[in-house]
């Protein structure tokens, strides 16, 4: 009897170490397969149930590292956050796959979203355009690298929405200066337009303002002479 409770008291011991609760209300989850989870994830993705969609795709990815769906869940994780609009976790996951897999024919795709993520915050001209400034960068590394590539045409209509929206910036910035008569300042804002953004409306519009820059300053200084010569007649 003594051998039987021992024996016993040790199977007891042996599940509570290994987390098995016969007491429990709550069921033993069974470990589910990569497949599973690819099709658990892709299914709540389709439903546009991006976070839980990011949890099976996670869990593909730790679990299974080595598995032929692990390449999926890792893109399928970034896509998710970009379709949350959570654009600063997007970025990391589009980056870490590149690093990843720098020879994987999805990185035209990975390097356009990269760039999309950025875009997606371009704000009004009055406003930041490090988004722009960004988006640009990526796009153009991906125009660079994958010339007539088909994400790469897309990129190239975007890139000449973010050249458009840093060259307004900069004219908003010149017609501050302009309105408060701080001539050499707008002057050299619209003179920089035109350098950098020819093509563009506000680069076309800054040939005039130039010139208007250029007249107001040759009357400051007709003005500062004539002052100047009335105070030696003094």
């Amino acid at each position: 009897m003594k051998t039987f409770f021992t024996a016993l008291t040790i199977v007891v011991l042996a599940y509570a170490v290994s987390g098995c609760a016969w007491f429990s209300e709550d069921k033993y989850e069974v470990e589910k397969s990569a497949q599973e989870l690819a099709a658990e994830g892709s299914r709540d993705f389709q439903n546009k149930n991006y976070k839980r969609a990011i949890e099976s795709f996670t869990t593909l990815r730790d679990w299974y590292p080595f598995s032929k769906y692990a390449i999926l869940a890792e893109l399928k994780i970034a896509d998710a956050h970009y379709k949350l609009d959570a654009y600063e976790e997007a970025v990391i996951a589009y980056q870490e796959f590149e690093n990843l897999h720098p020879r994987n024919e999805a990185v035209p795709y990975v390097i356009y979203r990269l760039g999309m993520c950025w875009y997606n915050r371009i704000a009004l001209v009055d406003k930041d355009q490090t988004p722009a400034g960004k988006a640009v960068e990526q796009f153009q590394r991906l125009i660079n690298r994958f010339p007539g590539d088909h994400y790469s045409i897309k990129a190239e209509e975007k890139v000449k929405k973010c050249i458009d929206s840093l060259a307004g910036h900069e004219e908003y910035v010149a017609e501050f200066y302009l309105k408060g008569k701080h001539y050499k300042a707008a002057l050299k804002r619209f003179e920089g337009i035109f350098a950098l953004f020819p093509d563009t409306k506000a680069g076309k519009r800054s040939l005039n303002r130039i010139t208007l820059c250029r007249e107001m300053l040759e009357k400051e200084l007709e003005k500062e002479k004539k002052e100047s010569d009335n105070k030696t007649e003094e």
